[in-house]
């Protein structure tokens, strides 16, 4: 096997806390003893050496979806960018989450087409259809380890309760992307000025908070573990907080461009700034960093939705939400360091380490996890042609974003 030398690099190890510089050999993804044998040098010098990461939500629009983004193009985007484990919804169309084989099928194919473990989060209702439990014993038997009715609505709390019994028997962790359907009703954006002068239909921050007010107190009824994926709330940030303080198996996340961007991006219709849950106010952004800081928030996730150039081109109301966020995910970690809000180190955990815990796969990640050399001062332009996935849909294209990954170090036998 062939050796690489990286000569006074930063190593960022969560795993042993470890924050220094140093030389390093990797081979087949793992570190080993010094050697004068080795295929290749990289000067590290003023760059940082992280292990890969784990993202708690991203789609990758296949089965179904194949003009957004297919597995083949998502599973390169996020391998390149160093993300080799990948969390996706079960909303894909059609609807394959809900049985174990097919979930099987998807896994192998996503590394087979993508370089990428994928880890696919089980329907908790048959169809999503958010009427009768789906067989979550044979979604486990299938390697789901969690379940969850991603956006789709359930008819009544009693599925819920029943749903949260089956899979706290199954020791299945649900994830709730929360959010009450009959405050958000037909809303697009957040509930605010920007939205009220251009007459958009709003979604108020109150079908979060109170969809997770309730989930909590169901949670704390049948004793099951929760995520809660994509906080955007400000207010959300407190409820987690106190079921946390009660000791509840609860754990949650934040897309990264919640901590970077705000409602005040839909300004003249801009649709690449269209995304559910919606981006929210500065107060918002502000409560959802320091929430970061303080631990509240256990992990930082892409959030990342591909999309083809013509699901942004209809009116604004009527374009599909989504943003590919895979290409500018280490860029915006980056400039959190850059801006004091964390640590490299910490910054690193929060989207390896910290997400791997919440995942319950720590050990498979020690297993599986490479090794991602970052330049935190590279300057480079976010365009079409820079974005490795697909969907080109980001607010933040043709923008200047400092900080990149410049290489990957796995092992491709894994």
């Amino acid at each position: 096997m062939s050796t690489v030398k990286i000569s006074n690099v930063r190593v960022l190890d969560p795993l042993l806390q470890r924050d220094q510089i140093q030389d390093v050999y990797i081979q087949a993804g793992r570190f080993v003893e010094a050697t004068t044998e080795f295929s290749e040098h990289i000067d590290g010098q003023g760059k940082w050496l992280m292990p890969t990461m784990v993202d708690l939500c991203a789609r990758l629009r296949e089965p179904g979806q194949q003009q957004h983004g297919t597995l083949q193009s998502e599973g390169r985007a996020a391998r390149e960018n160093g993300i080799l484990h990948v969390f996706t919804p079960p909303d894909s169309q059609p609807i394959v989450q809900d049985n174990g084989a097919l979930v099987h099928g998807l896994v192998e194919k996503a590394w087979l087409d993508g370089g990428i473990y994928l880890q696919v989060i089980g329907a908790q209702t048959q169809g999503l259809k958010g009427q009768q439990p789906s067989n979550m014993a044979g979604l486990k038997k299938g390697g789901c380890s969690a379940v969850s009715n991603a956006n789709a609505a359930f008819e009544n709390d009693d599925v819920v309760l029943r749903t949260l019994e089956y899979a706290a028997g199954l020791g299945l962790t649900v994830v709730f992307y929360a959010e009450e359907a009959q405050i958000a009703t037909d809303g697009c954006v957040h509930e605010g000025f920007t939205a009220s002068r251009q007459g958009l239909p709003m979604i108020s921050p109150l079908a979060e908070t109170i969809a997770i007010a309730k989930y909590l107190l169901m949670v704390e009824a049948t004793g099951v573990s929760a995520h809660f994926g994509l906080l955007s709330c400000g207010a959300s940030v407190a409820l987690i907080e106190a079921a946390k303080a009660k000791g509840l198996a609860v754990t949650c996340d934040v897309a990264m461009h919640q901590l970077h961007l705000t409602d005040t991006l839909i300004d003249g219709f801009n649709s690449l700034a269209h995304v559910r849950p919606p981006l929210r106010s500065e107060h918002d952004k502000q409560r959802l960093r320091e929430a970061v800081q303080t631990g509240v928030i256990d992990a930082i996730c892409t959030h990342h939705e591909p999309l083809s150039a013509s699901a942004k081109l209809a009116p604004f109301a009527e374009t599909e939400p989504g943003i590919s966020a895979f290409d500018s995910y280490v860029a915006l970690g980056v400039k959190l360091v850059r801006e004091g809000l964390l640590t490299p180190l910490q910054w690193v955990e929060k989207v390896s380490l910290s997400a791997a815990r919440v995942a319950n796969m720590q050990s498979r990640w020690e297993k599986e996890a490479g090794w991602v050399l970052v330049d935190p001062e590279l300057k480079w332009t976010l365009d079409k042609n820079s974005i490795l996935s697909h969907g080109k849909n980001t607010p933040l294209i043709h923008q200047e974003l400092q900080g990149k990954t410049i290489a990957v170090f796995v092992d491709s036998k894994a």
